[in-house]
């Protein structure tokens, strides 16, 4: 082990901590191609979401089985997001970040040219896999090799990324699966892959490689890693369409969720090099982050699921209308960016986590007075309160999750913070989906209980729809209208059950709001460092 003073031992030190010029230009060009590759990664997981009828027809998929486009991607990301950690410090940022850039350029047209379903779900699990890599290192740059007084600003920069890219997800989809076809979805990331690659060989050398983390890898624990991150995905994409554990596959997976899941962690802690480092939950401010993080992630995924399906299911949205509405909050956070990035640096973390949850609480909230006419004026207030919230508390429940921990672990920090805003994101969209059925037949029964034939307020509605067919010359106006009623019964019950569902985010967004007042109060410098010339741009070789 090394000595304390030993430079190495305390991790990479911001830029410039050794009193010697940096060039900054070159700083924020290979940053900025982190940034880039971060957001497509990301921008993925949503894409699809708007044009995925059109990929069902495109390469012949049933229904059942265009769903594994979207599943299979997040299964193989979760899994490679915490090992992104232990393969950046063993390889370096700059090698790995380009292996795993190339890996999604090639594996983006590998989806785009398959032309059955079972070889796009293969490619878009590798594909997921590559994205995955490429997420927590923008976060770890930015809260490493940064001072102080720049460290909040790129910040700022990541999570703008982490909030706009699955929000705007949508609308991209569907504009462009209308102009250029569905297969451009994932052709689209060749120019951009290019440039990060560009960018990231060209200018990013923030950190050396340690190959002696080569000696003594944890397979065990990868294994367990694996299992459980799959087995849980697969529970909360699976559970809500079959009924949880009434159906045997999903009962048994999720027993072996538990297992591999406690053998895990018991395996990360007892073994001397983790594949994924815990210490980070020793800090307060670090757990408590991660509980917030957990929470907007479900409100953010969950927001971002839940309204397109309103849209789609109850007014009948095309993809392109559907993404329109959505942009709303993409382009609240975009101009919002620079005031918010001012406001939260001039405040206690803790308020402005508070204030952001409370204002994605209150958009949320916004939606139980929802009925079927509502479209993109009526969601314009939701969005903007939703769009500028969750943009607040992401930055701040990021910021107070590192503002007491070493520098030294902030690479397994940002890998371990974005591991569980993406499974927050995946429980959120589950228990949404379990609401929306299990109220959504609830509802139902009610309504049509409320409708019986003993019911003369009903009798009389349904005898006013039959002379209505009659006067439209219906051949059937009695079947007409029993049937009219039935349809409005059904949309009225699908419309209370995402009332349910929307109080339900914007509950769990005021418990987060709570939460955050529970932190330590600290400021944007991380202790525990000592300066590491190998950390600044160049330096080292």
């Amino acid at each position: 082990m090394a000595a304390p003073t030993d430079p190495q031992a305390a991790g990479p030190q911001p830029l410039g901590a050794d009193g010697r010029p940096v060039d900054w230009t070159k700083v924020y060009l290979g940053f900025s191609g982190l940034a880039v590759g971060q957001f497509m990664a990301l921008l993925d997981i949503q894409i699809v979401a708007a044009a995925l009828a059109e990929v069902q027809a495109g390469i012949g998929a049933t229904a059942d089985e265009i769903g594994w486009i979207q599943s299979v991607y997040l299964l193989t990301e979760v899994v490679a997001i915490p090992v992104s950690a232990y393969l950046s410090k063993l390889w370096g940022v700059r090698p790995f970040y380009m292996v795993t850039t190339v890996a999604f350029i090639l594996t983006s047209i590998a989806v785009g040219l398959s032309g059955d379903i079972q070889t796009m779900i293969f490619a878009r699990a590798l594909q997921g896999l590559a994205a995955g890599a490429m997420i927590p290192a923008t976060f770890a740059i930015a809260m490493t090799v940064f001072p102080i007084e720049k460290r909040l600003s790129a910040n700022v920069i990541v999570s703008m990324i982490v909030t706009l890219a699955p929000t705007i997800g949508p609308t991209m989809g569907g504009h462009i699966a209308e102009a250029m076809g569905w297969r451009w979805l994932f052709f689209i990331n060749i120019g951009p892959g290019l440039l990060v690659l560009f960018l990231v060989g060209r200018y990013l050398d923030f950190d050396r490689p340690e190959p002696g983390m080569a000696k003594g890898i944890d397979w065990w624990g990868l294994g367990l890693m694996t299992t459980f991150l799959i087995a849980m995905q697969y529970v909360l994409e699976e559970g809500a369409e079959n009924s949880w554990f009434q159906d045997d596959i999903v009962l048994w997976v999720s027993v072996l969720t538990v297992i591999s899941g406690v053998a895990f962690i018991w395996r990360q802690l007892v073994y001397r090099q983790p594949i994924v480092s815990l210490g980070p939950f020793r800090d307060r401010n670090f757990t408590l982050g991660i509980v917030i993080t957990f929470i907007s992630g479900a409100a953010l995924y969950g927001g971002t699921f839940l309204l397109p399906l309103f849209l789609a299911h109850v007014r009948g949205y095309s993809a392109a209308e559907v993404g329109n509405v959505m942009l709303v909050s993409g382009l609240v956070m975009f101009v919002a960016t620079p005031a918010l990035g001012r406001f939260i640096r001039a405040v206690d973390f803790r308020f402005s986590l508070g204030l952001g949850m409370a204002l994605t609480a209150w958009g949320m909230w916004q939606g139980v007075y929802v009925n079927d006419q509502w479209g993109f004026w009526e969601f314009a207030g939701m969005q903007t309160a939703r769009g500028l919230g969750s943009m607040v508390a992401m930055i701040a429940a990021s910021q107070m999750s590192v503002a007491t921990l070493p520098l030294s672990m902030m690479k397994d920090a940002s890998g371990l913070i974005n591991l569980i805003r993406n499974v927050g994101g995946a429980f959120g969209i589950a228990i949404i989906s379990t609401t929306l059925f299990q109220t959504g037949a609830a509802h139902l029964q009610a309504l049509s209980e409320g409708v019986s034939s003993a019911s003369l307020r009903a009798q009389d509605f349904l005898a006013g729809m039959t002379s209505r067919m009659e006067g439209l010359g219906v051949a059937d106006p009695a079947g007409a209208a029993r049937k009219a009623m039935g349809f409005m019964i059904q949309r009225d019950a699908q419309v209370l059950a995402y009332i349910d569902a929307f109080a339900l985010v914007a509950v769990g967004a005021a418990i987060a709001a709570a939460i955050g007042f529970f932190a330590a109060p600290a400021g944007l410098k991380a202790p525990g460092a000592a300066p590491n010339p190998a950390s600044r741009p160049g330096g080292g070789r």
